[in-house]
């Protein structure tokens, strides 16, 4: 049985519970609380010395970073791929992907904000303009991209789910959360109206994990 260390509102983690139930698998959620810090205790810092989610405990291994974790999952596990067999094809996926998940999510991860508020005395208030402005960077660029990767509006590359798809439903779960403004990536929009319409996609969100709280 795989056993993920996730936090519900990770988008790291949210990634791997979009995978995991893309690919049907069985699996246990181990909560881990990042507000009340349990990623630093101990126990999980000996499991993780990051200190962060995911994890995923196989029968043998911890496995952490959650692109490495899909790549394992895609590789062991090769049904309903991810991604596309042809290779520049794949690097296109990839591409997209890490524009998300490399460039843009680490700007804006709880650590940092928590950074920029507890170490750094930013406002609330400045602490959603880095948030927002990062957002506008990332999203702008990627809109452009898209245009150009064969994105019909459904998916961000061909006709199916791809890793890319993957990492960007929960980076604009969390733009919304911080009500960015939207409007000027209409393709992102339709990505992520068509994505939450699939049942992988609608088990993985937020709001319907063991730990979600209001």
């Amino acid at each position: 049985m795989l056993e993920l260390y996730s936090y519900f509102r990770s988008s790291a983690a949210y990634r791997v519970r979009i995978v995991l139930a893309h690919k049907q698998l069985q699996w246990a959620q181990l909560p881990v609380n990042l507000l009340q810090s349990e990623q630093q205790g101990a126990e999980y810092l000996a499991l993780n010395p990051q200190g962060l989610v995911p994890a995923l405990q196989t029968d043998q291994h911890l496995l952490t970073q959650s692109l490495a974790i899909i790549e394992y999952l895609e590789d062991v596990y090769p049904q309903m791929p991810l991604l596309p067999v042809d290779p520049l094809a794949k690097a296109r996926v990839r591409s997209l992907a890490q524009q998300i998940a490399v460039d843009l999510h680490p700007l804006n991860n709880l650590r940092v904000l928590k950074y920029l508020q507890s170490d750094l005395d930013v406002s609330d208030e400045d602490k959603m303009k880095w948030y927002r402005h990062w957002i506008e960077v990332g999203f702008s660029a990627l809109e452009k991209s898209l245009q150009t990767s064969d994105c019909n509006g459904k998916f961000c590359f061909g006709d199916c789910v791809t890793l890319a798809d993957v990492c960007l439903i929960p980076q604009v779960y969390n733009a919304k959360r911080f009500e960015c403004d939207m409007s000027a990536y209409p393709l992102i929009e339709s990505v992520w109206k068509h994505c939450n319409r699939l049942p992988a996609f609608k088990q993985a969100q937020p709001e319907e994990q063991p730990d979600c709280f209001n």
